[in-house]
C-alpha cells in the first residue's frame, strides 16, 4: 500500500506529468512569465466552466477577498456578515479595510453560513454578506440572495474549497457557485480541489463595471500604464501557475468525481457507526468534498487525530478555534459573541484524507482503523 496523505499531490502530478512538463516548457519557450498568453486563456476557459461573464485572476485567494471588499467602495466601520467557523483569511481581510466583522453561526449539517444567523445579525451599518462554501459544500445560496436583496446588500461568496460545485434553485435553474453572489472569490493553493503548484487566485463576476474596476484595483489602481485612478495593489496570477492549472481545469470535473467516489466509500463504512456523523449533502448542491469531514459523538475527536497517527494515517482539525475566538478580533468584541453551533463543532469534527488518487486498499485502511478506535 502507497504511503497515505492527506492530500497526494505527487501521484496526481504523474498522472499529467507530459501534459504539465509541456505546458510549463512552453511558458519557459516564450519566456512571457507575467501576464502571458495562458493567463488569458485561462480567464477565458474558467468563465466557461463557470458560466460567469467575467474572471479577473490574482495571485491568491486572501487577494481575491480582499480585492472584492475593496471594488464595492465599503467604508471603515461597516459591517460585514460572515461565519466564524471558516479559514482565517476570510474574515481577518474584512478587519485589514477597517470593515467591522459581525460573526454569525452556522447551520449544523452543513457547516455553512445559517441564513436565520444573517436575518438576526442585519443592522443599519451592514453593507455585505461573506458566505463561505465550506469544505466543498455551498452555503443556502438561494436563501442568503433573497437576504441580500431585501436589505440592499453585496454578496461576496469565498468559493475557495467548492470551486466545480452547482447550486440548483427551486425553480430548477443551476448556478455554479461562486458566479451566484455579487464578486465571487477562489483560491488555487495547490491543495484545493483546483489548485496550481504555487500560489494563485481569481474573483468572478457578471458586472462588467465592476469587474474594470476589480481589474484596476489588481494591477495598482490602473487602467492606463502609468494613470493609477484608485488606490490599488500588485495581485496578479503568474503565466506559470496559470498553464497548470489549464491543464488541471479540464480535468476538474473528474476529479470531483473521484473526490465524491472516496467520499461514498467513507460514508458507506461509517454507516453502521452511530457515533460518527458523516458529512450531510444539502438537497440543493453536489458536494465536492475539499474535505471529508465527520463528527464524532461521545468519542474524543483529538484522541483519534493522536490514533490515526500512530498508524501513519493523516487527520486534519480545521478549525479548532473560530475567528471570534482569535486574539486579532478582541477589538471587535469577538469573545463576547454567543455562537453555540460553531462553538460545538470546533470541539467535533476532524477531516479526513480526501484526494484525487486515494485507492480502496486505503480506503479499507483509514475506515478500519477508524472504526477500531470507535469500537476497540
Amino acid at each position: 500500500m502507497r504511503d497515505i496523505q492527506m492530500v497526494d499531490l505527487k501521484q496526481q502530478y504523474l498522472r499529467i506529468k507530459e501534459e504539465i512538463d509541456s505546458a510549463i516548457h512552453e511558458v519557459l519557450d516564450s519566456s512571457a512569465f507575467i501576464n502571458g498568453k495562458p493567463v488569458r486563456d485561462f480567464a477565458q476557459n474558467l468563465e466557461t466552466y463557470l458560466g460567469v461573464r467575467h474572471v479577473i485572476p490574482c495571485a491568491n485567494g486572501t487577494d481575491a477577498l480582499q480585492i472584492a471588499l475593496m471594488a464595492l467602495g465599503l467604508e471603515p466601520g461597516d459591517e460585514v456578515i460572515t461565519p466564524s467557523f471558516t479559514f482565517i483569511a476570510t474574515t481577518e481581510v474584512i478587519a485589514l479595510l477597517q470593515l467591522k466583522p459581525v460573526f454569525v453561526d452556522v447551520d449544523p449539517r452543513t457547516f455553512c453560513i445559517d441564513p436565520e444567523s444573517i436575518k438576526a445579525a442585519i443592522s443599519k451599518k451592514t453593507r455585505a454578506i461573506v458566505p463561505v462554501h465550506l469544505y466543498g459544500q455551498a452555503a443556502n445560496m438561494e436563501a442568503i440572495m433573497q437576504i441580500a436583496a431585501h436589505h440592499n446588500l453585496f454578496v461576496v461568496e469565498d468559493n475557495a474549497q467548492a470551486i466545480g460545485s452547482t447550486y440548483t434553485f427551486a425553480d430548477g435553474t443551476q448556478k455554479k457557485t461562486g458566479a451566484i453572489g455579487t464578486i465571487g472569490c477562489t483560491s488555487f493553493f495547490p491543495s484545493k480541489n483546483l489548485g496550481c503548484y504555487g500560489d494563485g487566485g481569481a474573483l468572478f463576476t457578471n458586472d462588467s463595471l465592476l469587474a474594470e474596476k476589480i481589474k484596476m484595483i489588481a494591477n495598482h489602481g490602473q487602467s492606463i500604464r502609468y494613470h493609477h485612478d484608485l488606490v490599488g495593489c500588485n495581485s496578479r496570477l503568474d503565466t506559470l501557475q496559470a498553464a497548470v492549472l489549464n491543464v488541471k481545469l479540464k480535468k476538474l470535473d473528474e476529479y470531483i468525481a473521484a473526490r465524491q467516489k472516496a467520499a461514498a466509500y467513507y460514508s458507506d463504512a461509517f454507516s453502521q457507526t452511530p457515533e460518527i456523523t458523516p458529512p450531510y449533502i444539502a438537497p440543493y448542491t453536489n458536494h465536492v468534498f475539499h474535505q471529508y469531514t465527520i463528527q464524532l459523538e461521545g468519542k474524543n475527536r483529538d484522541e483519534l487525530n493522536t490514533y490515526l497517527a500512530s498508524f501513519n494515517v493523516p487527520s486534519m482539525l480545521y478549525y479548532p478555534v473560530p475567528a471570534h475566538k482569535q486574539k486579532m478580533f478582541e477589538a471587535f468584541s469577538g469573545s463576547s459573541y454567543d455562537l453555540p453551533v460553531t462553538d460545538w463543532l470546533t470541539r467535533r469534527v476532524i477531516s479526513l484524507p480526501m484526494h484525487t488518487e486515494l485507492d480502496e486498499e486505503q480506503l479499507e485502511f483509514i475506515t478500519e482503523k477508524v472504526k477500531k478506535f470507535i469500537n476497540p
